[in-house]
Formats: C-alpha cells, structure tokens, sequence
C-alpha cells in the first residue's frame, strides 16, 4: 500500500491547510492534483472531501502534473503565470469597448452646473449610471464596473473647497498682506507677542448631528436629535480663540452667550492675564491680526473702545491689522488651531458645556501643540453703541495708506 493512503485524512488535511498559506492558486492545485494520482482510484472523490477544493479543479491539477511529468508544458513560461492565459471571465469594458464613451457621456448630459464649462461632475450615484446604461443604451455593467470606469475617465468623488471669491480682489489685498507679515517679523523679532484671534463658529449643546465620523462597532451608528433647534435649557457656545504666533500656544475663551465686541475684547483680555503678562512680562506692545469682519471687525467702534479699555489697563500699546476682505482662511488660527480641533471633536456632539471644554481642551496637534480653555459665563449684551464724543477720546492711530485695517491703540486721550 502506499504511503499516501497510509496517512490519516486529518493528519493530510493539516498539512495541506498549512502549506495552503504558502503556496499560490497554480502550485496549491498541482499539490493537490499529485496527491489524488498517488492516491489511484477515488482519489480526486477523496482529495475533494479532504480540501474541499472544486473537483474539476482538482483534476486540472491531475492534468497539469501528468503534463509535466511528460515534458509537455513549457516551464520556463509557465513559472511566469498563475493561471493559464486566456483563464477567467473578460472584463465588461473588453465585451463593450462603448462603455467607457457612454459612461462619459452619461456624465456629461447630466452635470451638476453648466454644462459649457471645461470640467465636468455629476451628483448621479453609480446605480443611477448603471440604470442609465442598461435602460438608454442596452448596456448591462454593475456599480462597481462603473466605479472603475469613471476611475480611468479621471474621475473621482471630490468635496467642494471655498476658492472663489464672490467680485474682484480687493486692491490694496496683496500690500496688506505684505504688511502684516513685515510687522509680525518686526514684533517677533524684538520679543514682542504675536496673536491671531477668531470666533469659531456657534455650536449647539445637545444630543445634536455633529460633521465628521468615527469607528464604532458594525450597525451600532451614534444617535442623534432629528432636527437641529436650539434647546433652551442648553443653549450654545461660541469658542473664541487666541493664538499665540511666538510661543505656539491656543487659547479658547468658551463662551456661553453672545459672539459681541465685548466679547472679543474680554476673549483678548484674558489671554494676556492668564497667559501673555507671565510669557512677556517685558513687553510694551501687542500685535492683533485678525478678519476684517465679525465681532472684531475693523468698523467696529465698540471693538476698538475695548482695546482702548484693555491698553489703559495693562499699559500696552494695541496694533491691530485685518485682513483684506474674503481673505479670512489666510488667518492663522484657522490653520493652526481651528482645522485641529473640527478634526478631534469629529462625530462627538457637545452635550454641555462641561463636556465641550474637556474636549477642545483635550486637543492635540502633530506639533505637540496644547489648547488651554475657559470658561466665560458673562452675559453680553447686543445694541450697545459708541457715540461720536466717546469714540473721539480714543487715542487711535491710523497707520495709513490703509487706515481702516491697520490703526494702534494707546488708550483715551488726555481730558
């Protein structure tokens, strides 16, 4: 008898399992097939219920041995493939040369804009192609064929960026930016503190959707409010940041009212007594960049009566400079600290305002950067107004030729 039908069927299937894991498809097959010749008679019936390997593939196995073994299969060339040439079903594309060109123009009758315009892209799903296909042309190809289809085409699913501006620049955009950047340098270099400060945008507190996702296990989705109306009880907050340009710092003054003049200004105030006195306990002056709009926009009276009340108090002398219009993502808080922050609290709903400052706290950068947080219960009030004569006791500097986005700030004039 021989050896083979001596060994034991699950000592021959733990070895095969085992050499299965080494071998590929075509080597795998042959192993198998040369066991069922040794094994005679019944031995293809056997191998299959061993390996549970399809029993035609397995006698393509016997095959290709005998063939071997009898110098009939060119081995140079077959250690070359695993399969045999011509082996396996031929793509959709090969059967129909025409997909390629329909799928294009499915995308091209029925873009999202005009259809005039040099690119194209679609809000069609890859069922919705594939239904077009068979329906309009005759054409039958699965998602996944268009999928790949659109892949060679160049295209690809692409989220929206915010590029273009709404009019023309504004003229003065690349001298103020030039600006900005010869006195940040001239305040870093002498040791001067640098910020760049924000207002993130409002979030709700509650059980609420929040952009992004997370991993969780399978089916088990993180529920969420169906409808996104403010709940009195919770109410919102409106983080304003700081950023500090020297020292690589971030400070979010977490607010629990409104994003006001005020606000900002107390935002600005208490980053120098928690932070900016203790790291310049020398310094003379300030230097703000900031958007142009908003609560500390560059019209606005009551931001500029704070930073007169915040320069008498600490002695400092307050520059501020604002970028240009629509240039605002240009702002260094959005890119060092903003984006950071949307990415750690991806997913995660603010369910209070206790929760919401542990985690913006808790973010962390590649840098090593830290977000340190506070808490701002004061509630500030909307309407209030700067009249002429309190704006006139405001000892400002305009820092022409563009005045309204650079001015210093000492304080009140002399009574």
């Amino acid at each position: 008898m021989s050896r083979v039908l001596e060994v034991s069927e699950e000592s021959l299937k733990r070895d095969l399992e085992a050499l299965k894991a080494t071998l590929n498809e075509k080597d795998y097959r042959r192993v198998v097939g040369a066991l069922a010749n040794a094994m005679g008679r019944g031995g293809q019936l056997r191998m299959h219920e061993i390996t549970g390997m399809a029993r035609q593939s397995i006698r393509t196995g016997m095959d290709e041995v005998e063939d071997l073994a009898a110098g009939n299969i060119d081995a140079e060339a077959d250690a070359e493939r695993v399969r045999r040439e011509g082996g396996g079903r031929k793509r959709t594309a090969e059967k129909n040369p025409e997909l390629a060109e329909k799928v294009e123009q499915i995308v091209r009758d029925i873009p999202y804009g005009s259809p005039e315009q040099v690119l194209w892209w679609t809000t069609l799903s890859l069922r919705d192609i594939s239904d077009i296909l068979k329906h309009d042309f005759g054409l039958h190809a699965g998602k996944d064929v268009v999928a790949r289809t659109l892949g060679e085409l160049g295209y690809s699913r692409q989220q929206n960026q915010k590029q273009l501006e709404v009019g023309a620049p504004h003229p003065d955009r690349n001298a103020q930016f030039e600006f900005i950047n010869a006195q940040a340098q001239d305040y870093l270099s002498a040791g001067d503190p640098v910020i760049s400060i924000d207002c993130k945008k409002k979030e709700l507190l509650g059980n609420f959707k929040t952009s992004g996702s997370e991993y969780r296990l399978k089916r088990n989705p993180r529920l969420s409010l169906d409808h996104d109306f403010e709940l009195k009880d919770l109410g919102h907050i409106a983080p304003y940041g700081v950023y500090d340009l020297s020292r690589n710092l971030a400070f979010m003054n977490i607010g629990t009212s409104r994003d006001t003049a005020e606000f900002a200004v107390n935002s600005v105030a208490l980053w120098w007594e928690h932070f900016g006195a203790p790291t310049y306990p020398n310094a003379k002056r300030l230097l703000i960049t900031c958007d142009g709009g908003g609560s500390n926009g560059s019209r606005l009276r009551l931001w500029k009566k704070g930073l007169a009340v915040l320069a008498e108090r600490t002695g400092l002398e307050i520059q501020v400079a604002h970028f240009p219009p629509g240039c605002s993502k240009w702002n260094k808080i959005e890119h060092r600290v903003f984006c950071y922050i949307s990415k750690h609290c991806a997913a995660q709903p603010f369910l209070d305002v206790e929760q919401a400052i542990s985690l913006i706290g808790s973010t962390r950068t590649n840098a090593g950067r830290v977000v340190k947080c506070n808490r701002d219960a004061t509630v500030y009030k909307t309407g209030l107004k700067v009249s002429d004569d309190d704006f006139e006791k405001i000892d400002l500097e305009r820092l022409e030729p563009m005045g309204t986005w650079n001015y210093i700030i000492r304080g009140f004039r002399p009574q």
